[in-house]
């Protein structure tokens, strides 16, 4: 029957058709991207800074050493997608707690990679930031998922908040203050790739949280 329809009305049909997923592709996209990107920018930051332990060194370290271009642009850029991946989320999902907690993880990574460790307070202020709002965002990412990824998503965001919690008290655990920073940061990492991978593909069948 497509005969019956001018070229013109099955044009705007096929660009109806790929706007639909678009903001979703997106988001998507930029999460999983700004999550791997940072991961690897961290690994290859510690690589290049001599005598560098996981254990005994902040993260930040790495942004005020041999590395910090190399940390603070990752961590900057990091910051950047996960405002995009926000506003697309909300465009493809109308979930506005979810997007807003997200925006404001990422105005925190940006901060984090433009206010180093050596800025004071200023760093310590937007490192607070990311890691409590990214800790929530997975937390509340898990409407916009089926279980069990709902799940992990779930313990993810929670081991981070306990970890941020450990962390703020003093209590490492016998990782060493730079291990425990890690407990905080990497979970949010792996849940922002894991996340971004699932909105890629997500199926429209899928009910979708709201408001």
């Amino acid at each position: 029957m497509n005969h019956f329809f001018p070229p013109s009305f099955k044009k705007s049909i096929h660009i109806s058709s790929i706007m639909k997923y678009e903001n979703r592709e997106i988001a998507g996209l930029l999460l999983f991207i700004g999550g791997v990107q940072c991961v690897l920018g961290i690994i290859i930051a510690e690589a290049l800074y001599p005598g560098y332990s996981t254990s005994e060194n902040y993260i930040s370290d790495l942004g005020v050493g041999p590395s910090s271009l190399i940390f603070n642009s990752s961590v900057f850029l990091l910051g950047v997608l996960a405002v995009g991946g926000a506003y697309f989320i909300q465009r493809a999902f109308n979930y506005k707690l979810f997007s807003v907690l997200a925006a404001i993880t990422g105005i925190g990574a940006i901060g984090v990679g433009l206010f180093p460790e050596d800025a004071g307070v200023a760093h310590v202020v937007f490192s607070l930031i990311t890691f409590l709002f990214a800790g929530l965002s997975a937390i509340l990412s898990y409407k916009l998922q089926k279980p069990p990824l709902s799940y992990f998503s779930v313990v993810l965001g929670a081991v981070s908040l306990l970890a941020l919690v450990l962390f703020g008290s003093g209590i490492h655990l016998g990782l060493g203050k730079g291990g425990m920073e890690r407990i905080i940061a990497y979970p949010a990492l792996l849940w922002a790739i894991g996340f971004g991978g699932h909105v890629i593909s997500y199926s429209k069948s899928e009910s979708t949280a709201t408001k």
